[in-house]
Order: C-alpha cells, then sequence, then structure tokens
C-alpha cells in the first residue's frame, strides 16, 4: 500500500516543517523543542538509528544530549 502525503500536507506536520525553514530557523525552531521531542523526531526520521535512551545505554552505554539530538538533526536536514 502506498501512501501519498501532498506538500500541503506536509508543511503542515511538525516533523516536515523543519526541512523548510533556514539554517537559523532551524536551530531556534530546534532549540525551542523538548529532548523527547528531538529524540522523536530522529526516530522518525532514521527509523534505523538508535536515538532511544534504553536503545542508545545498550548500545552505547549512555544517552543522546538535547544538544547533540539538535546536532545531528541539523546535519539530516542541512545534507539531505
Amino acid at each position: 500500500m502506498n501512501i501519498y502525503i501532498s506538500e500541503e500536507e506536509k508543511l503542515k506536520h511538525p516533523f516536515y516543517k523543519l526541512m523548510e525553514f533556514s539554517d537559523d530557523e532551524l536551530i531556534k525552531e530546534l532549540n525551542s523543542w523538548s529532548r523527547l521531542e528531538l529524540i522523536e523526531w530522529l526516530c522518525w526520521n532514521d527509523s534505523n538509528g538508535v536515538y532511544k535512551d534504553e536503545e542508545s545505554l545498550q548500545e552505547f552505554g549512555n544517552t543522546v544530549s538535547k544538544e547533540e539530538a539538535i546536532e545531528i538533526i541539523a546535519r539530516q536536514i542541512t545534507e539531505a
């Protein structure tokens, strides 16, 4: 089953909306998000990544900080 999301629908969704921001707007927006919201976005964007606390603790022995999550998201968006 193929689900198509229109450009209009994408722009309404906060996860897609991030991708339309300038670099400065992106960082400002990400700083307003909670750490858990950032991790939720990372999981949504990269389902193979290790971002959830329990998985990260098991795999790496630590959790993703808010600052690290912001850096990862910014990199994923700007390099896409």
